[in-house]
């Protein structure tokens, strides 16, 4: 396995309820976990991203929902639509529906599908084609 040069490494509340609703409605699989310090190491396809429940360690300022307040984890994937079926045949709630974007990129335009959603502890994610 190649690791990413930059893998987010989120604390959680709950590393029970995160893993089940990364691997069971997202489809992340485990690279590896250590159950004993209640940690886990998923990816989807090129995106990697770990967890650890909260232990007070790394934490710079009291947790409080929503975790991650002021930043978005975009992860590209190969099939964007039906990622997002998945998530609204689950009834996740969206924080935006599936939409076509523009981002200017200087002179050029990025087009791209994408939708978001929050996870367990508020985490916004943006998946997107």
């Amino acid at each position: 396995m190649k690791f990413n040069s930059l893998i987010p490494e989120l604390t959680v509340s709950n590393i029970i309820v995160t893993k089940s609703f990364y691997i069971d409605i997202l489809q992340f699989k485990i690279e590896y976990e250590r159950p004993e310090d209640k940690f886990i190491f998923l990816s989807f396809e090129e995106n990697q991203i770990m967890f650890e429940q909260d232990n007070g360690s790394w934490n710079t300022a009291d947790l409080k929902y929503p975790f991650g307040r002021g930043v978005n984890f975009e992860m590209t994937v190969s099939d964007v639509e039906s990622l997002y079926q998945r998530v609204l045949d689950f009834g996740i709630k969206l924080f935006r529906d599936l939409t076509v974007n523009h981002y200017r990129n200087g002179e050029n335009d990025i087009v791209q599908k994408e939708f978001l959603i929050q996870d367990p502890d508020g985490y916004l994610l943006r998946f997107t084609d």
